[in-house]
């Protein structure tokens, strides 16, 4: 694919795997999961539920403006929970990073996430 490039930028968490932060393909941007790491140590960012999804939006954010847009550019967003009761306070935090029209949305309890996070988001995202 000879319009394919790959998103890196030192705003968000670098990989900690076999994956890019993000994939640009023609102008729709494939991100990849974040979870709540502090891109500067690595670590997962101290505090509760609510702090680790603001990390986690943060990284996002990172990589969409890395790719050159913003989060109001993702048209679908993916989220991840080791524990659906906080489904309340992912939409409450995500309200603060977005606003109407809001992506299309999928969010999944899942058994287990890397590093024992209790939540990860990926994204798609279109430039205009």
């Amino acid at each position: 694919m000879t319009n394919k490039s790959i998103i890196q930028t030192e705003n968000a968490p670098q990989a900690i795997g076999t994956y890019s932060q993000a994939v640009k393909a023609g102008d729709t941007v494939y991100l990849s999961g974040q979870i709540p790491l502090v891109p500067e140590t690595m670590e997962v960012v101290a505090g509760d539920f609510a702090a680790k999804t603001r990390q986690v939006f943060e990284n996002l954010k990172a990589v969409c403006e890395a790719s050159g847009g913003e989060l109001k550019d993702i048209v679908k967003l993916n989220i991840y929970m080791t524990d659906l009761s906080n489904f309340a306070t992912v939409n409450e935090i995500m309200a603060t990073y977005f606003q109407e029209p809001y992506p299309a949305r999928a969010a999944v309890g899942v058994a287990a996430l890397p590093k024992g996070v209790p939540v990860e988001m990926e994204a798609v995202m279109v430039l205009s």
